[in-house]
Formats: structure tokens, sequence, C-alpha cells
């Protein structure tokens, strides 16, 4: 296997990454697979203390959220275009970039939303209950945590628009599992692979959530105000660990007493992925095969960095 590859699911297409090159594949309204591809310019490849454990999985999530934005405006403009207007990629002229003010706001907007309501509202709602103890008190927060975000995951599931988002999230999955697995990259042999891959950002999600209780234990219970500022300041740190956990089970799903520990985070996949048909697998492999081939020009010298599914 050349390089690690990580990847998402967008609008009617799949985004996937190598450590120095993204690419994205959309299925078109008619029916063509519309691509784009860009150059990753990592900031943990040109300084070391970026790539230290923990700091490298903040560095690793913002930049993955900032690719997966830009990947989901170029998606939404392809999926959104109309037959027939001609262009330059694919056939289609289209807008494919956000502006940098625009993906700041997106970027704003999003972790504003995660941290309000993973991080905040379940300490505020603990802090109504009648605990006194203050192992207690973080035990029953990290336990409402996982409660709301299972919820939320089940909620959104049911939607029917957001159907073949989760099969284009089995079709990244899937490809990615046939890749590092060494076989073929067509539709019927990747078919074949599990929707479910333990570098799943699915899973990073609920190890946030997990590890959280564990590091707001040693600060104790603190008053409502630095109650809110201890959950908000502490994110990266613990969004830091649950990526080098993350990280280790990429590197071993071979250890049963390991996937095990993880399985939870395994289990939660299936509200986040659908079967996807062949036509899906296809644009899988399209952005796929792209990145593969953009990063076998990179240089084998060239500093790695580690990349979720």
């Amino acid at each position: 296997m050349a390089s690690t590859v990580g990847g998402q699911a967008v609008l009617e297409g799949v985004m996937m990454r190598g450590p120095g090159n993204w690419a994205v594949a959309v299925r078109t309204p008619n029916g063509e697979i519309a691509q784009v591809s860009r150059s990753i310019d990592s900031q943990m490849a040109r300084h070391w203390v970026l790539r230290l454990p923990v700091v490298r999985g903040v560095m690793a999530l913002g930049e993955s959220l900032a690719i997966g934005f830009r990947a989901l405006a170029i998606s939404a403009n392809y999926a959104a275009q109309v037959e027939g207007e001609e262009g330059e990629e694919g056939g289609k002229e289209v807008s494919t970039e956000l502006s940098r003010g625009a993906l700041i706001f997106a970027f704003a907007v999003a972790i504003g939303f995660a941290v309000l309501l993973f991080k905040v509202t379940p300490g505020l709602l603990t802090e109504l209950l009648p605990i006194k103890g203050t192992g207690w008190f973080v035990i029953v927060e990290g336990l409402i945590r996982v409660s709301i975000f299972v919820a939320y995951l089940g909620l959104i599931s049911l939607l029917p628009d957001l159907r073949r988002v989760f099969q284009y999230h089995a079709a990244e999955h899937k490809a990615i599992n046939a890749y590092e697995a060494g076989e073929e990259l067509e539709p019927e042999v990747v078919q074949r692979f599990s929707l479910i891959h333990p570098r799943c950002g699915t899973a990073f999600m609920l190890w946030v959530m997990v590890l959280a209780v564990f590091v707001f234990a040693f600060f104790g219970r603190p008053h409502w105000y630095w109650l809110i500022a201890e959950r908000i300041l502490l994110l990266p740190v613990i969004a830091g660990l649950a990526y080098e956990l993350i990280r280790f089970a990429g590197k071993h799903q071979g250890n049963r007493v390991l996937m095990t520990l993880l399985a939870p985070g395994m289990w939660l996949q299936r509200l986040t992925t659908r079967q996807p048909s062949l036509d899906q697998l296809e644009v899988s492999i399209r952005a796929l095969r792209e990145v593969l081939l953009l990063e076998e020009s990179r240089s084998p010298d060239a500093n790695r960095v580690e990349v979720m599914a």
C-alpha cells in the first residue's frame, strides 16, 4: 500500500485525500462523473513540532474540516448544475471554490454548533440534576453527551434526503477497504468489502465523547461559567487524543482485543452508512484512483500525514 488514504461523502459524490493531495468526484445530473483535484499545503509537513502526538491530531482535524468544506462546495455546484452548460471541467463550467470568507464562516458555524450541542449542553443539563459527587457528575455528563450524539445520528439517519449521502459514505469506506486489502479497484470487487472502517470520522466523534469523561475528571466540578470555558478550551486536547486512538486502531486492525474495545464506534457507523450501488462505487473509485495517481508523483521522502476515512 503506497500511502494512507481517507475521505468523506459529499453531495452525489466522494472526496478522497492522501497526505499531499485530495480529489472529489461527483455524479452530475447528466450521469457523467466530474472530477476536481487539489494539492495539500500542510503545515505539518513543514514544522516538526506540529507532528508531535496529540498536536498532529488537532492539526489534522483542522485540515480535514477545511478540505471537507471545499469538497462539499464543489459537489454542491456540480450536483446543482444544469445540463448543457459548456465549460472546462468535465464539459461544464462551474464555480468550484468557496471564498476564504465563506470558508471561515462555514467553518465557524459548524464548529460552534457542534461545541454548543455536544460539549456545552450536556454540562449545563447535568448542572440541573441533583448530583453531589464530582465523579458522578462527570460520568452522568458523559452519558448525556453520548446519548445526545447517538440520538442526533439516529434522527438524521431517518431523513430521506441523507440516504444517498450515507450510501456515498459507505462507498468511500468500501473503496478504501479494498485498496488497503490490495484488491482490484472495480465496482463489483469493491462491493464485497465492508462498509465499516476503523478510521471513520463517526467513530472518531464517539471517542471524543468518551475520552472527554476522563479528561474532565481531572478538573472536578467548576462553577457553570468555568464549566463552559473548560469544555471549549479542552476540546483540542481531547480531539488530539481521540485522533491518536483512531490512528493506532487503523494500524492494528488485526488486533482482536483492540477491535473489541473499539466496537461501539464501529457499530455507530451503521447509522451513517447505507449499501451503495455500483454507480456510486464507481464515483468513489474514481476519486480514489485520482488521489493515488497524484500521490505516486510525490517524493518518497515526503512527510506522511495520517488521515481519517
